[in-house]
């Protein structure tokens, strides 16, 4: 959990800052704590996309985050990367490479690292 600052969610969301909902967007973000996470798994851009729905709630399906939370384009309770390429870079920025790894793969192949 952490909290962003104008600045940090303005540099976030950079792609959006000459669409209308910018300022908006900007500002929602940095109301209060947001969870950051990545999720790694087969197809995990599509199949996030479609739990939480379109960016627009009025558009978005029945039973998404979306349609559920959202209050607006600028307020839709839930940010999704739209590409394998940007989810790469939205991770990169709010996770250092220390903290990003990959834990099936951190078990599977038995690693452990004891920082004494």
């Amino acid at each position: 959990m952490t909290k962003l600052t104008p600045e940090k969610a303005g540099e976030f969301y950079a792609i959006h800052k000459e669409r209308p909902f910018y300022g908006e967007l900007v500002s929602f973000m940095c109301e209060g704590p947001i969870i950051a996470a990545v999720l790694e798994k087969d197809n995990a851009v599509e199949d996030f996309r479609k739990l939480i729905g379109a960016t627009d709630p009025a558009k978005a399906e029945a039973n998404t985050i979306r349609k559920l939370y959202a209050a607006s384009v600028g307020e839709n309770a839930v940010h999704g990367s739209d590409s394998d390429e940007n989810a790469k870079i939205e991770g990169d920025f709010m996770f250092s490479m220390l903290e990003q790894f990959n834990i099936l793969s951190y078990f599977l192949n038995n690693r452990i690292f004891l920082g004494l």
